[in-house]
């Protein structure tokens, strides 16, 4: 008797199907991300790197590894598995640390100011790349990087820019340096601002990169500005999800003028996004457990440092010199930017 139950799926088919959603080679290059995200946080536990995101140390881990070892052949599939699949859930979890309860915490003056400084540090930023001759996906990603939460936001964007591995890992770079100076610095600064907490709260939320770094810069003004900080940074995080969407669409319809039917089927809008916005209206009517926030957050991180660390294993260090210093001082431009533009609104409309 003849065995018909595999005859009906054509074998090049049903490697496809393997290779899509997640066959037994995806597994090689899955682990190496897991490894290189374990040992971030292991890195983490070096005296002095507490503080730096694991997401850094594990794209540097997998630069590394990449340009030292090499990114074996078989671990290929796994790697771009990591890129889109897992880096899509773990922005769809995102949402789950964001409530619009924290807006109103901030107030409509706060969160105007938030919203404000993030649009015109996203578009000026843009457009002081294209007078610096810096590429414009790069100007992109170092544009949303540094205006809403750092290396998740240039991830994010990513799916939408289009941008290199090494786009990625010199912006992520950029708003790693100059988000660690404001961290620094800002404390530092509080005694010559003339801000109470909750303006120097407002301050760090609405102009350092990272939450991490907002955290740690914010509660050095006391307990008050670090609740008000990390508030309206969140506040600001939740702003990805309209950003990506806007740049979606904006692509979607910039391919159909250039490029007709053919040329809007390759920009697929940022579906995923809505996922995250879903997840914060499930976490803003109460429905996650205060119990396993802890654990939200823990794995929301952990694999985003996966999705690093793979992009880490297809950046290539030649190619990430050859972009030269203009994209390093047009993210200086944008960490000034910022930094300026929104104490001078915090100074005028909110402790005014």
């Amino acid at each position: 008797m003849v065995d018909h139950t595999t005859s009906h799926t054509p074998a090049p088919h049903r490697a496809r199907l393997s290779d899509r959603w997640g066959g037994a080679n995806i597994l090689p290059g899955l682990a190496l991300g897991v490894v290189i995200a374990a040992t971030a946080y292991l890195v983490r536990l070096v005296p002095g790197l507490g503080m730096v995101s694991p997401l850094v140390i594990a794209i540097v881990i997998g630069m590394a590894f990449h340009n030292v070892v090499g990114t074996p052949v078989t671990a290929k599939a796994g790697v771009k598995f990591c890129l889109r699949r897992i880096l899509r859930f773990a922005i769809v979890l995102l949402g789950l640390q964001l409530t619009l309860a924290q807006v109103r915490m901030v107030g409509a003056t706060g969160f105007a100011i938030v919203a404000v400084t993030l649009a015109a540090t996203f578009f000026a930023t843009r457009w002081t790349g294209r007078l610096m001759g810096v590429d414009a996906r790069l100007s992109e990603l170092i544009a949303a990087g540094t205006s809403i939460c750092g290396a998740s936001a240039v991830i994010a964007t990513n799916t939408v820019t289009r941008g290199s591995d090494e786009d990625v890992a010199y912006a992520v770079a950029c708003v790693t340096v100059f988000g660690s100076l404001s961290m620094l610095l800002a404390p530092v600064l509080l005694p010559l601002t003339g801000f109470d907490a909750q303006a120097y709260g407002l301050w760090t939320g609405a102009s350092i990169h990272e939450v991490a770094q907002v955290v740690a810069a914010a509660f050095q003004g006391g307990q008050a500005a670090g609740e008000f900080g990390t508030v309206a940074k969140l506040s600001r995080v939740m702003l990805l999800g309209p950003l990506v969407i806007g740049l979606g669409i904006a692509a979607f319809r910039q391919a159909r003028r250039t490029g007709g039917e053919s040329g809007s089927a390759r920009v697929p809008l940022p579906w995923f996004v809505f996922g995250f916005i879903a997840m914060v209206a499930v976490n803003s009517a109460g429905l996650v457990p205060d119990a396993a926030r802890p654990a939200i957050v823990s794995a929301t991180t952990f694999l985003l440092a996966v999705a690093l660390g793979a992009m880490g294993l297809e950046t290539d260090v030649a190619k990430l010199r050859m972009k030269g210093l203009r994209p390093l001082a047009l993210g200086a431009a944008a960490w000034l930017f910022i930094s300026a533009l929104s104490f001078i609104l915090i100074a005028v409309f909110f402790t005014g």
